[in-house]
């Protein structure tokens, strides 16, 4: 039976720091643009305290999205030891496309999947590219399409990618621009016979009846600007009760499909959107099996790296497997999961066995 499995992963980390003092002088502004009752110290305070950022990275002024995801391609493809020539699917995940610095408009055309295979320098034709927008689970979500591209028969290995440039589409006037940062990961799933590693099950939702404009564009919260200029907003309360609610059920619904026990996971890679978040979804998900939450089960990067949307699973994946993370490792063998939550309202959840 041909299963999938990641053969390679790279990640790529802008080196510009923006630390939560950078925002002090930052005119911050309630939706309907009254001011804050607030000083700025004590609304960042308050946002370290819930969220866990210390700081957020930006990537350089002349880099674009599909730019980082180059870099981190490279790492995935030689870490892979791979030809790209063989690659059957370049399938690239992000939500805003490349945004020049000091643009206002998405750039799509050609689409990101196809700069990266120009890139890369692939002449094979049949290596197919293209992009999905699936929010923040994207990249989990390219690795379950690679999946049932390697079930199917019709692709043997693919490059999946996770990259954004969050720092471009943010409103400076709204506290929650100090969450967004940059980055890129990418991996190569590759098909294989072997019984010992790969994908052992999965899950995915779209939730759109009320949830669907839970994440959108808006306008500043600075009424004085005068311009048709969007930004990307969010209902962050709504996400919150949402994402406790029902992503531990799809990681539930994962590992029952794997048919793993809960006390052979190892470690939980989950989206870093917002520290206290994740640590509440961990706890509702091991009260379900009626379990206490491991110690370490779940490595974090947002501390230092912030929410870079569909590279935050792929980067913390390659950080921890390059051994990057204190005090965080797996080993051959381990049952993982990999988990995600975002706009659409989207959830997926992957059971791997590394």
């Amino acid at each position: 039976m041909i299963h999938s499995k990641i053969s390679g992963i790279g990640s790529f980390i802008p080196s510009f720091k923006k630390t939560n003092s950078d925002f002090i002088n930052e005119a911050f502004l309630n939706a309907d643009g009254s001011d804050f009752a607030s000083e700025n110290a004590e609304i960042i305070e308050k946002f370290k305290a819930i969220t866990g950022i210390e700081e957020r990275r930006y990537a350089n002024d002349d880099f674009n999205t599909s730019d980082l995801a180059f870099f981190a391609s490279q790492k995935a493809i030689e870490d892979a030891n791979i030809n790209p020539e063989e690659l059957d699917y370049i399938i690239f995940a992000h939500n805003f496309g490349d945004v020049q610095k000091d643009s206002v408009q998405s750039d799509l055309l050609p689409s990101l999947a196809t700069r990266v295979k120009y890139k890369l320098g692939i002449e094979n034709p049949n290596c197919v590219a293209y992009d999905i927008l699936f929010g923040c689970p994207g990249w989990i979500q390219g690795v379950i399409q690679a999946q049932a591209f390697i079930k199917a028969g019709i692709a043997k290995k693919c490059l999946v990618i996770g990259a954004e440039t969050l720092s471009r589409v943010v409103d400076k006037f709204d506290r929650d621009s100090m969450i967004y940062s940059d980055g890129a990961g990418a991996c190569i799933v590759e098909a294989t016979e072997e019984q010992t590693s790969g994908i052992l099950g999965f899950a995915d939702q779209t939730f759109a009846k009320e949830e669907a404009y839970y994440l959108f564009f808006g306008a500043s919260y600075n009424k004085q600007i005068q311009e048709n200029t969007r930004y990307i907003k969010m209902l962050g309360r709504k996400i919150y009760e949402f994402a406790l609610s029902n992503v531990p059920l799809a990681m539930k619904a994962a590992l029952e499909k794997s048919e793993v026990a809960i006390d052979d996971v190892k470690k939980i890679f989950i989206h870093q959107a917002n520290e206290k978040m994740d640590e509440a979804i961990i706890q509702r998900f091991y009260r379900l099996y009626k379990k206490r939450v491991p110690e370490g089960i779940m490595p974090m990067s947002i501390h230092e790296l912030g929410n870079s949307s569909v590279a935050t699973v792929p980067t913390l994946l390659d950080l921890v497997i390059k051994g990057l993370i204190p005090n965080q490792e797996i080993q051959k063998g381990d049952i993982i999961i990999l988990a995600s939550v975002g706009a659409g309202m989207n959830i997926n959840a992957i059971v791997y066995r590394y």
